[in-house]
């Protein structure tokens, strides 16, 4: 069963084990998604309602956007464990051998950048879903925009956890350009982020 197919409980069991998967990378992708669900659930209660036939057709197509991050973020908790059981299996190749250590150092490099790529997708992702939590916050229901602060809190969290493993894996790659590249990246939009939330958050505080 793949893990976005377990059950909460299931999920969270695993997650406290002692196992190294699922672990923060999933959960990033998990807060992602939940961000992401909740969006959602606002321009479900906009779209079609008289009351904000102004902003359908624009609530309407945050729903689109927000699906599709809900989808790439659900796909980032498998590939999250996917990816680290790549880095594993570099870890644990054969290195009698100065051909095998130079396949095994190739390999470990190539792994971890692909362990970097998979949570930058993710905060990526995240990002999406902070941008849409505004347009939720000013347009939609009244009745459900508590819940649009909820959605940009919980993706502002799911960025921010993807933004630590990106830190982490980028350590331990040798390539200068792709790490410059990657963390560039990754500061940029924890930086347009934090500009952000704050005044998501209170635009939903005014409404309560």
């Amino acid at each position: 069963m793949m893990i976005k197919d377990l059950p909460l409980q299931s999920f969270l069991d695993q997650l406290a084990s002692g196992s190294s998967t699922p672990g923060g990378g999933s959960a990033a992708g998990v807060m992602g998604a939940m961000g992401a669900a909740l969006v959602s659930m606002v321009c479900n209660f906009t779209v079609g309602r008289e009351k904000y036939a102004a902003v359908d057709a624009q609530m309407r197509r945050v729903l689109e956007r927000a699906e599709v991050a809900r989808g790439q973020l659900t796909d980032a908790i498998a590939a999250d464990v996917a990816v680290f059981d790549k880095v594993m299996g570099a870890y644990g190749m054969p290195k009698a051998t100065d051909e095998e250590k130079a396949a095994r150092t190739a390999a470990i490099q190539a792994a971890l950048k692909d362990a970097t790529d998979v949570p930058l997708a993710c905060a990526r992702a995240c990002a999406e879903v902070i941008r849409l939590s505004a347009e939720a916050a000013e347009h939609g229901n009244t009745n459900v925009i508590s819940d649009a602060g909820v959605a940009v809190m919980a993706a502002y969290a799911g960025l921010k956890s993807a933004a630590l493993n990106v830190y982490i894996n980028v350590g331990s790659i040798k390539d200068p350009s792709f790490t410059s590249g990657r963390v560039a990246e990754i500061e940029t939009l924890l930086a347009e982020a934090e500009a952000a939330v704050g005044g998501i958050f209170g635009a939903v505080r005014a409404k309560l």
